[in-house]
């Protein structure tokens, strides 16, 4: 590899990688729409599931501590290859299977020149949903502040 392909797999990778937290956030309805406005939708076949299982959650006491089980969590995953031979992945927590083929199918488009801008397009939409979800919880959850505040005696 020359020097321009190695800076750039690392940057493509975490573009798909950001992408990948996006679509495990995006709703049904999301991906519904974006998939019926692409105009020239490609053949999808399944490689694996969509299936749904449960994964052992590891959590650490501190930032240094052992690592210890804290619990089992419902994911759901998807495999899938594009006709013209793109493979993606969904993953998702709950057991929608739905949405993670949805996720794997847009994984898969995200990696084809052709379908990059209506995937970039989703991804936008469901970042910018996320942003006004957690506006309102901030909203929500400033109301509630209760300011505490220390009143000194005099030394009489």
């Amino acid at each position: 590899m020359d020097a321009i392909q190695e800076q750039a797999l690392p940057e493509a990778a975490a573009r798909r990688r950001e992408g990948m937290r996006l679509l495990a956030r995006a709703t049904l309805a999301e991906f519904s729409a974006a998939w019926e406005a692409i105009a020239d939708r490609p053949d999808v076949a399944p490689v694996r599931g969509p299936e749904t299982g449960l994964v052992m959650v590891r959590g650490r006491i501190g930032g240094g501590g052992d690592a210890f089980n804290l619990g089992e969590a419902t994911v759901s995953r998807a495999t899938v290859r594009l006709a013209s031979g793109e493979i993606g992945h969904g993953q998702m927590l709950g057991t929608d299977k739905e949405r993670a083929r949805f996720a794997a199918i847009f994984d898969a488009l995200f990696q084809t020149e052709r379908h990059r801008p209506a995937v970039e397009a989703l991804h936008r939409l469901i970042a910018t949903r996320i942003d006004a979800e957690d506006g309102r919880k901030a909203e929500e959850t400033a109301a509630t502040r209760v300011d505490f505040f220390t009143m000194v005696r005099g030394d009489d």
